[in-house]
């Protein structure tokens, strides 16, 4: 698990795919957590007011496979990816 710490300012382009696209009618955009605020990528979904945590969600953090509670760091890339189902 990462280590969860405060931060300064941090920004982190944010990118949402499949049904959590849909869902918040964008695809990518800047994010900022301000000082004194956790840097995870759980409370960065928070933030984005898009309801509780979905199950089976992954998070890639410059499109390598990392916790919810993983430490972000300005400039990161930060994507949510719903569960995918193959066919």
């Amino acid at each position: 698990m990462g280590e969860t710490r405060l931060s300064a300012a941090c920004t982190v382009q944010v990118l949402l795919f499949a049904s959590l696209r849909d869902r918040a009618g964008w695809s990518s955009r800047p994010f900022t957590l301000s000082a004194h605020t956790l840097c995870t990528p759980q409370a960065i979904w928070q933030l984005l007011d898009l309801g509780a945590w979905p199950s089976g969600v992954r998070v890639a953090v410059n499109q390598s496979f990392v916790a919810a509670d993983h430490p972000l760091n300005d400039g990161d890339e930060l994507a949510f990816l719903p569960p995918f189902t193959g066919g």
